[in-house]
């Protein structure tokens, strides 16, 4: 198998996602999810990706469509489609699997899969986090993890504009 179709077959749907976590859990794993636009990654985004994924075993990647972007930052955006941020995203050795969400938050993919630990940018509290009821009702933890300072989409989007 190329490594191109073993990083393809981490990109799930929402009911796949599903039947593996739960395998996963079965098999005592603690599976950990976060969620984002990852529109432009990069270094911020590693850091912080790869922050989330050691508070556990496994780790999942909700990724809005591009759809759900739109809606969220701006007709203008994603710049990178869907599918090619899914397989930059499960390219990561750390990712275990990364699935779609077109909805606005992925409240209804947390339901689904009931991982084990949320986790968030320091930026919010973790009661405020989409799905912190969900987590914790099934005995879970939501976490948040530091931002690294000076990288952002946004910023590097301007930096772009500017120096062209």
């Amino acid at each position: 198998m190329s490594y191109l179709d073993r990083i393809e077959r981490k990109i799930l749907t929402g009911s796949q996602a599903a039947e593996m976590v739960s395998k996963w859990q079965q098999d005592g794993l603690n599976v950990v999810f976060s969620n984002g636009c990852f529109d432009l990654v990069h270094r911020g985004h590693i850091e912080y990706l790869s922050k989330a994924a050691d508070l556990g075993d496994k780790f999942v990647i909700g990724l809005n469509t591009d759809q759900s972007v739109a809606r969220i930052k701006g007709s203008k955006r994603p710049l990178v489609d869907e599918k090619s941020r899914a397989i930059l995203l499960a390219a990561l050795t750390f990712v275990d699997a990364v699935v779609f969400f077109d909805e606005d938050t992925p409240y209804e993919l947390i339901k689904l899969i009931k991982p084990n630990y949320l986790v968030k940018g320091a930026d919010y509290k973790p009661e405020s986090i989409v799905g912190y009821d969900i987590v914790t009702a099934n005995g879970g933890a939501v976490k948040t993890i530091d931002f690294v300072e000076g990288f952002s989409s946004t910023a590097l989007i301007q930096k772009i504009k500017e120096a062209y």
